[in-house]
């Protein structure tokens, strides 16, 4: 199946999110303990706290610094309290944003986001306002030069929903978030290695923007990711350079 361009998309985020490796141990610390206190301390049993190690590991974390908190998290050492909440909203050009916290303050969280999206051009909306705009699901994206038949064999014989090819030549492998973890395993065993691989928030239809309007946007969501409490930010723009 074809596709617009989402390479440049894509590569953009990770520039971006690149710059911003300093918050991501924090972000993964918080993931790694509602991963363990919900599903347990073993991650060969939790597929999410699996994912979260993986990330941890890729953010260059020491083994032992992620034992320490799958222990403090399924055991009995002190932590907080932290639980999940789900924000959506618009932003510039009437794009969709959902915003993942995870908090152990919810009045404060809540009152941070509120004010992001006030300040810089975007609208709070309520539950349920954008999120069917989006799907859940598993996420692997490779890079532009990538066998097309093979990610497509393999991924297809591995239980993946469909293989999309941009017009740049990425290809995107959509999945289950249940079936994220074998076709990923699939593919990395025959060879093919991801520039992205998540479960995601994955936009259904895209809003391109440019010029002033992308820049506003890129603002708005550059604002809402610094926030302590964020945990991710799925939108569905289509930001040019």
């Amino acid at each position: 199946m074809a596709g617009h361009s989402k390479w440049a998309n894509i590569q953009h985020r990770k520039g971006r999110q690149d710059e911003k490796r300093g918050k991501i141990w924090t972000r993964v610390i918080r993931e790694i303990t509602v991963a363990a206190r919900q599903g347990g301390g073993d991650p060969a049993m939790n597929p999410r706290l699996r994912l979260a190690i993986e990330k941890a590991k890729a953010a260059n974390m020491p083994a032992d610094r992620i034992k320490y908190n799958v222990d403090k998290a399924s055991g009995t050492l002190e932590g907080l309290s932290l639980e999940e909440i789900r924000y959506e909203g618009y932003g510039i050009g009437g794009a969709a944003i959902i915003v993942d916290t995870m908090t152990d303050n919810r009045v404060r969280t809540v009152a941070e986001v509120r004010h992001a999206f006030s300040k810089y051009g975007g609208n709070l909306g309520t539950e349920g306002s954008v999120s069917f705009q989006f799907k859940h699901c598993g996420q692997l994206v490779f890079a532009p030069g990538t066998s097309e038949d093979k990610v497509m064999e393999v991924a297809l014989e591995a239980g993946a929903e469909d293989v999309i090819t941009d017009d740049e030549g990425a290809i995107e492998v959509i999945t289950s978030p249940t079936e994220f973890e074998a076709v990923k395993n699939a593919l990395e065993a025959a060879g093919l290695k991801p520039e992205v691989a998540e479960v995601t928030m994955r936009a259904e239809n895209t809003i391109a923007l440019a010029g002033e309007d992308a820049a506003r946007m890129q603002k708005l969501l550059d604002i809402i990711e610094d926030l302590d409490d964020v945990q991710a930010v799925f939108h569905n723009a289509e930001i040019s350079e």
